[in-house]
């Protein structure tokens, strides 16, 4: 019995697509990202007396990281909340412009940058293929608690609440972010599988 080269697929097997990620190909991921990010805000539900939307940002975030690493991820939602503080209403219920940095819901919104870099560090650590859904669901999880950190504090400040009240507010989103942690997991970690060279490791 002989073992197949490295660079082979075993007898039968379909070959592993090949993914030449050039500097063209990085920017229309980021650009593809960020404009997922947008769609991702036209549904958005508002809770009670909670100051901030549910929408599926949150999703569109961890996705960026870990589909396409730090660098990328970053970048893409870095475009996305560049774009609507430029007056383009890309943000959840339409908002756009500066005056977005007064509301409640300002704290989660910058810490997306911060939020996809963090998924798409850990994703970039993990070298075996068996390890991958975990280790996204890992970073998921550990940067949706990153999130809460910085947003929960922010919303109380912008909102003249205690922070208590805040908690209480974010316990609203916990059971999506949940739902929409171990989703970007599964879809990052299958991208992966597909496309083993999308990630770029330095």
């Amino acid at each position: 019995m002989t073992a197949t080269p490295e660079n082979e697929s075993p007898a039968g097997a379909l070959p592993t697509p090949a993914v030449h990620v050039t500097p063209a190909a990085d920017v229309a991921l980021v650009a593809t990202f960020g404009a997922l990010l947008a769609v991702c805000s036209l549904t958005s539900i508002t809770i009670g007396l909670v100051p901030v939307p549910i929408t599926l940002q949150t999703f569109g975030v961890l996705l960026a990281g870990a589909v396409l690493g730090a660098r990328r991820g970053a970048l893409a939602t870095l475009l996305y909340v560049a774009v609507g503080l430029a007056g383009v209403p890309v943000f959840a219920q339409g908002a756009a412009g500066l005056g977005v940095l007064a509301t409640p819901s300002v704290g989660y919104l910058l810490a997306f940058p911060l939020v996809a870099w963090l998924v798409g560090r850990i994703v970039e650590q993990i070298r075996h293929p068996r390890r991958r859904l975990l280790g996204t669901l890992a970073a998921t999880l550990a940067a949706t608690v990153v999130l809460y950190l910085i947003g929960v504090p922010v919303m109380a400040w912008r909102a003249g609440v205690p922070v208590t009240t805040a908690i209480a507010w974010n316990l609203a989103f916990i059971p999506l972010d949940l739902v929409k942690a171990v989703l970007a997991a599964v879809v990052g970690a299958a991208v992966h599988r597909a496309f083993p060279d999308l990630l770029r490791r330095r």
